[in-house]
Formats: structure tokens, sequence, C-alpha cells
């Protein structure tokens, strides 16, 4: 491993090291970049206070107010099991109620989007500046 690094260095000269290792860079950045917005965060602030995945819809009402927007809708998950002579199958289907809460803190503050599955809180998402 070392040898294959020595050689690395003696083949280029400095210049195009410097290039490859720039253009490495660039490309690391580039990925980060496009990374950074499908991320979404564990906490969102409410004036002083604080909410984080795992907490129920009552304590972030009680923490952070109605919000400006509520959509419904349920998701069906679940899977079908066969035994591979077809003298069994097992259907396994849970039906989950889903809300969307987004809050708009004002002019100017990302707006947020709060998913809940069942009551719990499972995603935070920043959306777009109001305006």
């Amino acid at each position: 491993m070392f040898m294959a690094h020595w050689r690395f260095h003696a083949i280029l000269s400095r210049p195009e090291r410097n290039r490859l290792l720039g253009f490495r860079n660039l490309v690391l950045l580039v990925l980060l970049m496009q990374a950074g917005p499908a991320l979404s965060t564990s906490t969102m602030r409410c004036g002083h206070n604080i909410v984080e995945l795992g907490d129920d819809t009552y304590k972030v009402l009680e923490t952070c107010g109605e919000p400006a927007s509520i959509y419904h809708r349920t998701k069906i998950v679940g899977s079908t099991l066969h035994h591979p002579r077809r003298t069994l199958d097992i259907e396994e289907y849970e039906e989950i109620q889903v809300e969307e809460w987004v809050y708009d803190f004002g002019r100017n503050r990302i707006r947020q989007s709060l998913l809940f599955e069942n009551g719990r809180m499972v995603e935070i998402n920043d959306l777009k500046r109001s305006r």
C-alpha cells in the first residue's frame, strides 16, 4: 500500500497532483451539496422550546401551537409471504394514519413540515422560505 502511494507521487508532477486533488475535492463538494437538501433534521425550534422526532402530536401542539395547515392520508404497509409449494399464504397489512403539519413562522423564515405516523413525529423537513 505504501509503495502504491509512493508510486502515485513519483509518476505525477506537483502541478498534476494538485490538479487531481483539486478535482477530487470539487467532486466531493458537489456530492455534499446535492445531499444537503435531501437530509431531514431531528429537531425543530418553536420559540424557546424544541420538539424532536418521536414526540407525539399533543406535545408538538402544546409546544408550537396550531400549524398553518394539516394534511391527512392513510398509508398501508405490509407483505404477503408465499410458501414455495403454495400451500400457505400469509398476508400481513397495517393501516397507518399519516399527518403532515406545515408550520410557517413568518416572513423570510423557513417553513417546516412535520410528518406524523400514528400520532408520533417521524420526520422534519425544511420547505421554502415564506414571503
